[in-house]
């Protein structure tokens, strides 16, 4: 009789911190949810009388506010838009977080960004987010493709690409997931393929023009 209060007492111990140690995830995923919804985008914009989600391109990125704005208005919401992916992950990540928990809480700041619910549930294209939370997950990698991204909008420059920025960062992100799927296996790959089709649906009215042009 002992022995079977002890194992029931085991059990409940058990499932109470299954359920806390899923209400910390949820909590985190949250938060890191938040923090890459911050607008970036509009926060550089402030002083301007100039709503960003309203002009030019109408998506509230780099891109955007380098084309009706100024360049240092631009780097602020490039900066910000990268540090808040690497931030969320800084802060909320601990040592003993398995791979899966990472990439979701990375993941979790790139939808913030891209469905925003401080704009609506619209926002930006998250390249920059996304390559924020690679910096952190994959450091080594990225840092070497990114590199690439610069070269593939000079060589479209000069090629006269359609669309060639949303080109070099399609490519780039497609050749980080691909290292990543290939130099440290299937789980963290997975996650990296998803971070890749999500970049590939905020691109796809840019996709749309690149076709139309061919």
């Amino acid at each position: 009789m002992i022995a079977a209060l002890e194992k029931m007492k085991s059990r409940a111990n058990h499932r109470e911190q299954i359920i806390m140690h899923l209400g910390i995830f949820i909590l985190k995923w949250i938060t890191s949810f938040l923090m890459g919804a911050i607008p970036f985008a509009v926060v550089s914009m402030w002083g301007t009388g100039i709503d960003i989600t309203k002009v030019g391109s109408r998506n509230p990125g780099f891109n955007n506010v380098l084309r009706v704005s100024s360049k240092w208005r631009a780097a602020i919401t490039l900066v910000g838009d990268v540090s808040k992916g690497w931030i969320a992950l800084l802060l909320l990540s601990s040592p003993s977080d398995p791979i899966w928990g990472l990439w979701s809480m990375g993941l979790a700041a790139v939808i913030g960004h891209c469905w925003n619910p401080f704009l609506g549930f619209k926002g930006g294209k998250g390249v920059a987010t996304m390559a924020g939370i690679l910096l952190f997950l994959e450091f080594q990698i990225t840092l070497g493709c990114l590199l690439l991204y610069p070269l593939l909008r000079l060589v479209g420059r000069r090629l006269g690409w359609p669309q060639e920025g949303a080109i070099s960062s399609l490519i780039t992100m497609l050749v980080i997931s691909a290292l990543i799927l290939g130099l440290r296996g299937l789980q963290p790959g997975l996650f990296a393929l998803v971070a890749l089709a999500m970049v590939i649906l905020r691109h796809a009215s840019n996709l749309r023009e690149i076709l139309s042009a061919h």
